[in-house]
């Protein structure tokens, strides 16, 4: 859990994914489509993959991927971002992380 934790703190957005997950691809484009670049940990590529997983089970991630951090906290899952899109409340949430085009 401390690799996770780690892993997810000091950046803004956080997604860890795997590169054969739909959902996974879908959560990352929506938040480039807010005009926010996350961080992306595939875990799949890391040899602590196992742990990982477990740890974002263990941390409250319904599936461990996608599994969604701001500012160090867990969002959580493709059904909470999205709850959080549709209800207005993600923007807000994102905001400080946003790219702004001029």
């Amino acid at each position: 859990m401390d690799k996770v934790m780690r892993m997810s703190s000091g950046k803004g957005v956080v997604i860890f994914t795997k590169n054969s997950c739909c959902l996974c691809y879908a959560v990352q484009v929506l938040f480039r489509d807010l005009r926010v670049q996350p961080t992306i940990h595939e875990i799949d590529n890391d040899p602590d993959y196992l742990e990982i997983e477990k740890a974002l089970v263990r941390l409250g991630c319904p599936n461990a991927v996608p599994a969604v951090f701001v500012s160090g906290k867990l969002v959580g899952s493709t059904n909470e971002v999205m709850s959080l899109h549709l209800s207005g409340s993600l923007v807000p949430l994102i905001k400080p992380y946003q790219l702004f085009h001029n």
